[in-house]
């Protein structure tokens, strides 16, 4: 069964990481397309992000990317149930 939104989540380390690594792998991924791309690709990419999450564009997304990074960063320790 899916976990509804407002459920805590559990996750592993390795699971934390493997999290991380997609976040940052996307940020750049959005970055580098930001600065090398030709203009054809820099409006799908805007397109693409747009419609991905509500009205925002490949900036903001990567922003939010780096947001999400920041919470796995600093998010509180899990605690036991001992």
């Amino acid at each position: 069964m899916i976990r509804q939104s407002h459920e805590p989540a559990l996750l592993t380390g390795e699971e934390i990481a493997f999290i991380r690594r997609t976040l940052i792998a996307c940020s750049q991924v959005l970055a580098w397309a930001s600065q090398h791309g030709d203009p054809q690709l820099r409006e799908v990419m805007a397109e693409a992000t747009m419609a991905a999450e509500g009205n925002r564009g490949p900036g903001g997304l990567a922003g939010y990317a780096n947001l999400a990074i920041d919470y796995l960063d600093f998010a509180p320790a899990g605690r036991s149930k001992r």
